[in-house]
Parts: C-alpha cells; sequence; structure tokens
C-alpha cells in the first residue's frame, strides 16, 4: 500500500492511477480535514469483492451445518418428476 497526501495525488493523478492499475498497488489518498480515500484497480476491487461474497457464503454453510449438528435441521423427502 502507498500512502500519499491530496496535494501529491492530485499533482501526479497519473502516477499514481499507473500505480493502482499496472502495479497493483492500493493508493490510500489523506485528506487534512476530509475522510480519507483509496485508488485501486478495478481488477482489484473485483477480487476484494469476490472475496467477500465467498466469504459471506461459506459463513452461510458453517451456520447451517452448526444448526445440523445442534439438531435444528428439517428433513424433506426428494420429489420426483
Amino acid at each position: 500500500m502507498v500512502a500519499a497526501n491530496y496535494t501529491a495525488v492530485r499533482n501526479n493523478l497519473k502516477d499514481y492511477c499507473d500505480k493502482a492499475s499496472d502495479e497493483g498497488e492500493i493508493v490510500l489518498v489523506t485528506r487534512k480535514a476530509e475522510k480519507n480515500v483509496v485508488i485501486m484497480s478495478l481488477d482489484r476491487l473485483n477480487q476484494i469483492e469476490k472475496e467477500l461474497r465467498n466469504a459471506r457464503y461459506l459463513a452461510k454453510i458453517e451456520r447451517g451445518f452448526a444448526q445440523i449438528e445442534a439438531g435444528q435441521g428439517v428433513t424433506h423427502e426428494l420429489i420426483e418428476d
């Protein structure tokens, strides 16, 4: 991760965008009286979102297994067409 203040990023925006897109860096833009922001490539954002969805899905599966082990499962008959 690279951190830079707002003025440095503004003056060298192309360089910081290239770091994010070409080198896979996450650029933390610090701002004095405002909340900080991040610049990252779209590929990196998609990767992070995919990992988050996978983590949520795995947590849901784990909760289901815990419910089954606690005797809270429901048995259904299969319906054949």
